[in-house]
């Protein structure tokens, strides 16, 4: 049974993590940072946005200590100790962060102020750059499909040219893909999943093929590529891993991505332990405090007669 890796001890509200691995050996935890247990958060849906990221780091990927949040400063985001501010005018969030081969980049949302609603926001990625993963220096938002666009996941595919699939609100949520060859400039490369609405799509290579996992707020849609341009979904159209069931209570896995440790590939994701049937999606709607405290969970993926498959670790 999957038990929890981290609560954010702040607003217990983790969700969307990003783990990666320095050269040194030290693991970096980025995640958004929900205001779940707030007393105040506002109307609505206000307590999802109004975000910071939230940093935590561990020396072995499962215990983790809070480090702070990336907070905005002269030219970018820079990790603070503590908990964030009061009141804030901006919502950061679902970061993904890679290795560059020199550095490491960071692609993150950013919403203008703190909405209580979804509908009438405009929704952008953001690039940033880093030498340390502390201080991240703004490079300016990326010019994508439309002005409804989240979660990024980037990677670099077998053709040498990088990657970044998004979800795009204006297209039906679905997962479009931009092309580069730089990391300076992109190109649309149009749809590459679409179908059943869908969020978080996160893509890497394991055992000789692409695979890209997608949070569809009941499990997460796997699909498998050669190419990471052409894209078939594992099984039928209802088939899903992390689904009813995975997590303890009434939770399912949501929105996460991958770190490779050695020769081990790690998924970490969040889940709503207390989510209830009627919470809807991934319980942002909820006005239950107790359903809207999430979780960081992981499973280790392998390749099993073709299919990926989630692992429960057996033991601490």
């Amino acid at each position: 049974m999957l038990r929890e890796i981290y609560r954010d001890p702040v607003y217990d509200g983790a969700t969307d993590p990003v783990v990666v691995i320095e050269p040194g050996g030290g693991w970096w935890m980025f995640y958004t940072q929900r205001r779940a247990t707030h007393p105040d958060p506002g109307p609505g849906v206000s307590w999802v946005h109004g975000s910071r990221i939230g940093v935590a780091r561990s020396r072995d990927g499962v215990d983790w200590h809070y480090a702070g949040t990336l907070e905005p400063d002269g030219g970018g985001l820079g990790l603070t100790a503590g908990p964030p501010p009061a009141d804030v005018d901006r919502t950061h969030w679902a970061p993904e962060v890679v290795f560059d081969g020199t550095g490491w980049r960071m692609y993150l949302t950013e919403i203008d102020g703190v909405p209580d609603r979804w509908p009438g926001h405009a929704r952008t990625i953001v690039a940033y750059r880093s030498s340390d993963l502390v201080s991240w220096h703004r490079l300016g938002p990326l010019d994508l499909a439309s002005d409804r666009v989240i979660d990024a996941g980037v990677a670099r595919g077998p053709d040498a040219r990088w990657r970044l699939w998004y979800k795009d609100e204006a297209s039906e949520s679905i997962t479009r893909v931009a092309v580069s060859d730089d990391l300076e400039s992109w190109s649309d490369g149009g749809i590459a999943i679409d179908g059943r609405p869908h969020e978080g799509p996160s893509a890497f290579e394991l055992d000789g093929r692409w695979w890209m996992i997608v949070d569809e707020w009941r499990g997460m849609g796997v699909f498998v590529s050669d190419d990471t341009v052409h894209w078939v979904r594992q099984g039928g159209p209802d088939d899903v891993v992390l689904g009813a069931g995975a997590v303890p209570g009434r939770g399912f896995g949501h929105h996460g991505a991958p770190v490779r440790d050695g020769d081990t590939l790690w998924y970490y994701f969040f889940a709503q332990p207390a989510t209830t049937p009627d919470a809807g999606g991934d319980g942002a709607a909820t006005a239950d405090v107790e359903a809207r405290r999430c979780a960081v969970y992981r499973v280790r993926l392998r390749v099993d007669a073709g299919r990926l498959v989630c692992e429960a670790e057996s033991s601490h």
